[in-house]
């Protein structure tokens, strides 16, 4: 199932993203309401009360207003604060805890205090607004968070069966399809490894000393090399999780020399040279899936090189690289080069799973990979290892 995963998670990522995002958004705006509708609610209750209060500082100021007695002084309350202040919004005297008087407003809150403006019908003491003050205990601030935090996770909890029956109804056709997919590539690949390997072990008992019935076998080699080639990354990339790494000490000069040999009739096909040289090189980890690596850099080597061209292969101590003289990667291209199904030229065929297979047996065996590219040119694929 290794082609279904990565797009079925690719698409469940996305939607799962999408409604999150989404339901995020209800949520938040929904609790901000709310707590804007409790916030009035308890502003609203206090009302008769401040405007009582009100009253009575306003009716205070007037006798003060009327009497201008010396031993008037102004009224002070233990349960409320109060304010006076002019038409230009000067202070004219106040015992509030505040100086910041939001007088576009007539009933508001302001940290742990509610206030209320209230305009006296006539100027007593010069004063035109008479603001009242009083501590809010919060009372329905905690109840409006607790109220929030449990009816948010019913919520939460709701579209969350929502979004598991949503992402089931909405997957099961793709998954289907993918599985369809993947058992027809299992079939086709199974089918096509007992014809191809009966050609190659064929063609290796024909001889003939007819030059024109000699091209013919080597093009018929050629084709059942390739396919033998694409039935091997076909079979990794649906079977890897499945098959077990049986690590031992690879000689990988050795092993670079013999998958040359295997590919050098397709090479000669586009005239393409070898140069070898092949220092002392080993590692531990599975032969096969080295190979694998291997032969997907060579196959890309000859695949995208030019008619008369070359492909050089070097090994050393903790590494070895293959350098071809083909078309190139543009320089910000050469990231894309792992992804699967990706195809970064249409001069020749490919599903582009080639250097994705690359990609996955280095991560396995901690290999590094280095691109080194110009277009038109060539392109020089590294594989170092620290060991």
């Amino acid at each position: 199932m290794g082609i279904s995963l990565s797009s079925e998670r690719r698409s469940l990522f996305y939607f799962l993203t999408l409604y999150i995002f989404l339901t995020v958004i209800i949520f938040s705006l929904a609790s901000f309401m709310y707590f804007r509708f409790e916030k009035e609610l308890a502003l609203n209750a206090h009302l008769p009360k401040l405007q009582n209060y009100a009253k009575d500082v306003i009716h205070r100021i007037r006798q003060m207003h009327e009497s201008l007695l010396e031993d008037n002084y102004y009224p002070r309350y233990s349960n409320f604060r109060s304010a006076i202040y002019d038409a230009d919004f000067v202070q004219i005297f106040s015992l509030l805890r505040t100086q910041k008087i939001a007088f576009d407003k007539v009933l508001y809150k302001q940290g742990k205090q509610i206030y209320f403006i209230k305009e006296p019908e006539l100027y007593y003491l010069g004063a035109k607004y008479v603001v009242i003050e009083i501590d809010d205990d919060e009372a329905w601030l905690h109840r409006a968070f607790a109220n929030i935090v449990f009816f948010g996770s019913l919520f939460l909890l709701f579209m969350a069966v929502i979004g598991y029956f949503l992402v089931t109804l909405f997957l099961r056709p793709m998954r289907n399809s993918i599985v369809l997919l993947n058992d027809f590539i299992k079939d086709t690949t199974h089918e096509l490894n007992t014809p191809v390997s009966t050609i190659l072990t064929n063609i290796e008992t024909i001889e003939s000393d007819d030059p024109k019935l000699a091209k013919k076998i080597a093009r018929i080699e050629i084709a059942a090399r390739t396919i033998a080639n694409i039935y091997d990354d076909l079979t990794y990339l649906l079977l890897h999780e499945r098959l077990p790494s049986k690590i031992e000490t690879i000689d990988v000069a050795r092993l670079l020399g013999q998958r040359v040999d295997y590919f050098k009739p397709l090479a000669q096909s586009k005239r393409i040279t070898f140069h070898l040289d092949l220092g002392p090189s080993r590692l531990r980890a599975d032969r096969k899936k080295l190979a694998r690596l291997i032969d997907n850099i060579l196959s890309n080597a000859i695949k995208y090189n030019r008619v008369g061209g070359s492909i050089e292969v070097k090994s050393f101590e903790g590494g070895f690289w293959i350098r071809d003289s083909g078309i190139g990667i543009a320089k910000e291209r050469i990231d894309e080069i792992f992804q699967r199904y990706k195809r970064l030229s249409k001069v020749e065929g490919g599903f582009g799973i080639g250097m994705h297979i690359v990609y996955m047996i280095a991560k396995e065996f901690g290999l590094k990979i280095a691109i080194d590219s110009q277009e038109g040119v060539y392109t020089k694929v590294e594989v170092r290892w620290d060991r």
